[in-house]
């Protein structure tokens, strides 16, 4: 497989390339990545030595959290990137690929918070919460 991806906005004004592996796509459905991506997020994820922006001075970055803030792009506002404070990696949402193919699906997360209008079917693992623990079960 090629380690080394292309992708940006629906504008273009915001371009990015990743050098090296991209982690497994997680599904978060969360009530914040809902709001923001109408649905739910798709995200990669990359150590941050291994993006490259140009165009990112065109990147809004909103703190969403306590713990990670959410880059869009000023102009046409597509979401690009969710960065955990702490941490020296970005998530990438899936669809901001130009070959999106070059992804593999892992597991969904904050399943519990989904919105009840939709299954979801696809056979990967799922966890309530916003950690990959299957939930405690009660007798």
């Amino acid at each position: 497989m090629k380690t080394e991806q292309t992708g940006g906005c629906l504008c273009g004004r915001v371009r990015f390339r990743t050098a090296g592996p991209l982690r497994d796509v997680i599904f978060c459905h969360c009530s914040q990545c809902r709001r923001q991506s109408g649905l739910y997020f798709a995200a990669t994820s990359v150590s941050a030595d291994a993006l490259q922006v140009t165009g990112d001075h065109h990147v809004t970055w909103y703190a969403a959290s306590a713990f990670a803030r959410r880059g869009f792009c000023s102009t046409c506002g597509s979401a690009l990137f969710w960065k955990p404070n702490d941490e020296a990696r970005f998530a990438i949402l899936a669809g901001a690929f130009d070959n999106p193919d070059c992804l593999v699906p892992g597991y969904h997360i904050c399943t519990e918070g989904r919105a009840r209008f939709y299954d979801i079917a696809d056979g990967l693992p799922q966890y309530p919460g916003s950690r990959a623990t299957p939930a405690i079960e009660t007798r």
